[in-house]
């Protein structure tokens, strides 16, 4: 008997329209699947097509527990067998959105499937219960996704066996129980053996890294004090004369504001992935010139520096972003800079 797939896809891939129409409130269009999730139903086997939930990111974003009680809902009235959501790609809102429907899945016992970029901040909530394809970072890849996807619903509703490596979905991080022909200890042992003779091996436990960054020492006089505006906000000058990417940025600009009391009229965003009306209104809202001119006309900061830095950070590279900070930071370290403002949207 065909399993029961039942799609999730947020405002723009559900045809529904851009970042105009991301409060759009969670709909089900019953029998019907829309956009990529057409391309993983149609390799993905022997399914039956329940229907797609379609729900806006900031929809979903503002008002968690009601669209995932409607996902809730939509699944007792449906029944399915597995749920898929996304692609998402790197879309920091869509992932969100993605892990939580996979995640409702899981609670009512329905198979979650997913895609995600590696660093798609949605991912962690949800590999551990979910099977999330590794795509690549943007939408443009689309076409390489999307067999991903439908290869991962074809298996795990046949029941077969999947793995990471194999089947190109992010490890779950689970350890199971499996019999093997050699015992934990000549494993080990012919593993230490390949280390000791530089020979290749691939351990059985792969450890987490994380970054560790030393505080800086505490600014003694802020009165005294010359401090820079960083932001990762997309903030330029109008017009955005240096061509800086909406999204997955690949260069930092940086700006002459020692003639400005505020970015009001001058600045606006280019970031893609969030509202921008009320920045563009006042561009002080992401990167607060203003409010920094005033303290230092009230002596409370010694400057404000003369040189202001911008990058978008949505979908931007891990890779990327630690060069531009080192980059940033070499320049205003030489320039005698105190403090950095660093915001965000």
């Amino acid at each position: 008997m065909a399993k029961r797939v039942i799609f999730y896809l947020n405002q723009f891939f559900g045809g529904i329209g851009g970042e105009d129409k991301a409060d759009f409130a969670p709909e089900f269009r019953a029998g019907e699947a829309v956009g990529p999730a057409v391309g993983i139903a149609g390799g993905a086997g022997d399914i039956e097509v329940v229907g797609t939930i379609i729900c806006g990111d900031n929809f979903y974003g503002q008002n968690e527990d009601e669209a995932r009680e409607f996902i809730a809902q939509t699944i007792k009235e449906q029944n399915p067998d597995i749920l898929v959501a996304g692609p998402a790609f790197n879309a920091g809102r869509y992932g969100f959105a993605c892990a939580g429907a996979c995640q409702v899945a899981n609670e009512n016992g329905v198979i979650p499937v997913s895609g995600m970029y590696v660093e798609n901040p949605g991912l962690e909530h949800c590999r551990a219960f979910s099977w999330v394809a590794a795509t690549s970072d943007a939408a443009a890849k689309m076409r390489k996704a999307l067999p991903l996807m439908a290869n991962l619903v074809k298996k795990l509703a046949a029941g077969e066996e999947v793995t990471p490596d194999g089947d190109s979905y992010h490890a779950q991080g689970r350890r199971e129980c499996i019999l093997v022909e050699e015992r934990g200890s000549t494993r080990a042992v012919k593993m230490l053996l390949a280390r000791l003779n530089d020979e290749e091996f691939e351990t059985e436990l792969p450890m987490p890294t994380f970054d560790e960054v030393e505080p800086a020492p505490a600014i003694k006089d802020l009165s005294k004090a010359t401090i820079a505006l960083v932001t990762t906000g997309g903030v330029v000058p109008n017009g955005n004369p240096d061509r800086l990417q909406s999204a997955s940025a690949q260069q930092w600009n940086k700006y002459d504001i020692s003639q400005l009391d505020e970015l009001k009229g001058e600045y606006y965003t280019v970031h893609g992935g969030f509202d921008p009306v009320y920045c563009n209104e006042k561009a002080d809202r992401v990167v607060p010139l203003d409010m920094l001119r005033r303290l230092e006309k009230e002596g409370k900061i010694g400057k404000v520096h003369e040189i202001f830095y911008t990058t978008t950070g949505t979908g931007t590279a891990v890779a990327n972003s630690e060069k531009f900070g080192i980059e940033i930071g070499k320049e205003i370290a030489d320039a005698g800079v105190d403090g950095v403002l660093l915001t965000s949207t």
